[in-house]
């Protein structure tokens, strides 16, 4: 898929001292562009770095490389100054389709954003929230009384939805998982696993006295009174992953991890 003599690259890197350091050995050996006008970004950092890259990038057609030089790096392959351009010869490419999130605030506010990993809705205050929620126009749970709710695509299944023991979902499959944070009516709810071609609307109960934020990966709005999330199907986000270290291959072994 990549040829070095046709393709452009671009080095991005978050601000820890690991990956500046890295930054400055990449720098050295390889020919760089501006991020406008690479075909393909290198990013170092970790997971937070690469989403902030990802929606920097989401409306531009690019293939994003990353180099883990975080902490977890769910989203990055292995970091290794050596072969690069090897390594992105090889690489095999992988499409996301992010959740688009459209929400309405309490004084009327309306606002959109993208997320990759998941969409969660969670209580601003000491009390508890009071959440209407529907699927496809039809309400399923009139009242969930929780600290929030997410929605969460399988590429973030591991992420904030497993924290809240939601189901890990396989790349691939086409399904959201619909997770409560600490549900206390009805208690004994775990969620729901849905197809992503659904729409996920939530109402805010009360929101006055129990005021709710929605938080699309790392972009807030407060005080929400009404959510509807849904799989965006004008936008592809294409991630390059080293042979055997892909990002199904990670979910997969998430499922054996104890």
């Amino acid at each position: 898929m990549f040829d070095p003599s046709r393709h452009k690259l671009a080095l991005v890197a978050s601000s820890s001292p690991e990956a500046q350091a890295a930054a400055r050995e990449l720098h050295s050996r390889h020919e760089w562009v501006e991020p406008g006008e690479a075909d393909v970004i290198v990013v170092l950092g970790g997971d937070g770095f690469m989403l902030q890259t990802l929606h920097a990038t989401k409306d531009r057609p690019c293939h994003i490389y990353g180099m883990n030089c975080g902490t977890v790096g769910f989203l990055m392959n292995e970091y290794n100054p050596d072969n690069l351009l090897e390594r992105l010869m090889r690489a095999e490419q992988f499409v996301l389709n992010p959740l688009r999130m459209e929400a309405r605030t309490i004084s009327g506010e309306r606002v959109t954003s993208s997320a990759i990993n998941e969409v969660s809705l969670l209580r601003e205050t000491r009390q508890a929230a009071k959440i209407e929620i529907a699927i496809d126009g039809r309400v399923r749970m009139p009242e969930l009384v929780c600290d929030g709710v997410i929605v969460a695509t399988p590429a973030g299944s591991t992420a904030y939805n497993l924290s809240a023991h939601g189901p890990i979902l396989p790349l691939g499959s086409d399904l959201l998982a619909l997770t409560p944070i600490s549900a206390f009516r009805p208690r004994r709810w775990r969620g729901a696993i849905l197809p992503n071609n659904w729409v996920i609307e939530f109402r805010v109960l009360e929101g006055n006295k129990r005021p709710v934020s929605a938080v699309a990966d790392q972009a807030e709005v407060r005080d929400v009174s009404y959510v509807r999330v849904e799989k965006d199907q004008t936008l592809r986000l294409n991630l390059l992953f080293d042979p055997g270290h892909t990002l199904a291959d990670r979910i997969l072994m998430e499922q054996f991890t104890a």
